[in-house]
């Protein structure tokens, strides 16, 4: 089984940072997953960028992954893709990169996770948990009771995947989210806009672990 963070922390496009300061704010911070989100430039724009962060990260030793832009692999040093599609082939999408890259997928319901276990993701993105003006969708908003019930259910099947929660996830809603068995939770915009990102990652980090 690969390396899964409990905490993945996600880069956006905000006034403030650059993609590359908030990647290296968050190696600061200790941060070991990032992944990296921008669908807002071109295919020369997103090398130059991954290829800063790929050099922030080695140095940091941490994990870099992209969301989506699989066309990417092989091009900068990149452990994975994290795919948003719900509907994307992941056994094709396993063939074509090998069993060395990291996928992860999106999922809005238990449904969702099953396949994704079923065609290899290694690990799940499982959301939103409240509303999110980091990534809007018109997504059904999951209770804590759909957590716990999509890891007791998955456990049932003896099915073998780390669910994060993601989605306008604050800080104070750690604690009850690790409680329903799920794996971790991805966080962008608590860490983005808080007052003192360091100290905002650091407090996710910790609370995941309790």
């Amino acid at each position: 089984m690969k390396y899964i963070e409990k905490l993945h922390y996600i880069t956006h496009d905000i006034p403030n940072l650059t993609h590359v300061e908030q990647a290296q704010k968050a190696c600061e911070a200790g941060a070991k997953w990032i992944q990296y989100r921008c669908l807002s430039k071109t295919d020369d724009a997103l090398l130059a960028d991954i290829h800063a962060i790929a050099e922030v990260c080695d140095d940091w030793g941490t994990t870099l992954i992209v969301t989506n832009h699989i066309h990417l692999n092989g091009k900068a040093d990149i452990q994975g893709f994290h795919i948003e599609d719900m509907d994307a082939d992941f056994i094709a999408l396993r063939k074509k990169v090998g069993n060395d890259i990291t996928l992860g997928g999106s999922a809005n319901t238990f449904e969702n996770v099953v396949r994704l276990a079923n065609e290899s993701a290694d690990y799940v993105g499982l959301g939103p948990f409240s509303a999110t003006e980091t990534k809007p969708n018109n997504y059904s908003i999951l209770t804590l009771d759909d957590y716990h019930n999509t890891a007791k259910k998955l456990k049932e099947l003896n099915l073998s995947l780390p669910i994060l929660a993601v989605g306008g996830i604050k800080i104070y809603h750690v604690e009850a989210l690790m409680r329903t068995g799920i794996y971790g939770v991805a966080v962008s915009g608590a860490i983005n806009f808080a007052d003192d990102f360091i100290q905002a990652y650091e407090d996710f980090y910790e609370a995941v672990k309790l």
